[in-house]
């Protein structure tokens, strides 16, 4: 239960960084590079298990391992942009509401049931997502306010779901450090990739506070995934138990984070959308 502890705060904090380099001016993209640079020197500390560069790509988890670090740069991106536009709560709750996605795909991955309760769970989730992106109680949510929630909702849902079936079908307990060193390891070449293109396309200029802020990310990035995978290893916990409880005390703690810290007004829909986001959380996984 401790692992499970130690990532919901490291994951709120995720929210809490991203929103800070909104108020600091850090070019969140380049940050984002830099933390997976860290995320991986951290993963190979404590791999306990020494593979040579040539032996990773053997691994059967190497493919899941790359779409991850993909998914993690792009999703990253779609988080940070999300916290700074949208704001922490309206954040947290898209990426924490895609626990949905999983459970639809665990249908058909793992013949798992689908009942009504599940059902409803699920629409509630949307209507969540929907409802925390409103500016105002009387006007409609407009698509530029919808495009980035609905995005993160997405791309969370979908790296849960490899995650998961990666870690259950190809990963040992031993083999998390250097997993999770793979999969920032392909992020930060897919990362490195994209701001080549950036240099040749446009100026880009490296400043001291987004190498700071790419530090200060990349120490709970890889924390907070290390302590899930091994909450999700513990014996006696079930995976819906820890998803609950992981995804409703994110959202939860974000929110509080946004009111305390960033002074942010959540209008009535919001008030609406987080609780219908753990309401749903609560239905989906426990069903």
């Amino acid at each position: 239960m401790i692992f499970l502890i130690f990532s919901v705060f490291i994951t709120s904090l995720l929210f809490v960084i991203f929103k800070l380099f909104d108020v600091y001016k850090v070019n969140t993209f380049q940050a984002i590079v830099l933390n997976y640079a860290v995320a991986l020197c951290f993963g190979f500390v404590h791999s306990e298990i020494s593979l040579s560069v040539a032996e990773v790509p053997q691994q059967p988890w190497f493919l899941g391992a790359t779409i991850l670090g993909f998914l993690f740069i792009t999703v990253f991106l779609v988080m940070g942009i999300t916290a700074q536009k949208n704001g922490l709560s309206v954040a947290s709750v898209a990426g924490k509401m895609s626990v949905v996605i999983p459970v639809v795909l665990g249908v058909f991955l793992y013949n798992e049931s689908i009942g009504f309760v599940k059902i409803i769970g699920i629409i509630l989730a949307l209507i969540a997502v929907y409802l925390s992106s409103a500016k105002s109680d009387t006007a409609p949510v407009e698509f530029k306010n919808l495009l980035f929630p609905l995005l993160l909702f997405l791309g969370s849902g979908s790296i849960d779901t490899l995650l998961k079936y990666t870690e259950d079908t190809y990963v040992s307990k031993g083999a998390v450090p250097m997993f999770l060193s793979t999969i920032f390891g392909c992020a930060l070449l897919f990362g490195v990739f994209f701001t080549l293109l950036q240099f040749f396309s446009k100026k880009v200029k490296l400043e001291w506070k987004t190498l700071i802020g790419g530090i200060a990310l990349g120490v709970p990035n890889y924390y907070s995934m290390e302590f899930l995978l091994k909450a999700l290893q513990t014996e006696g916990l079930e995976s819906a138990t820890i998803f609950t409880i992981n995804n409703v005390s994110v959202v939860v703690l974000t929110t509080m984070f946004a009111l305390l810290f960033f002074k942010e007004k959540l209008v009535k829909k919001n008030w609406i959308g987080i609780g219908l986001a753990i309401i749903s959380i609560l239905l989906v996984v426990s069903a």
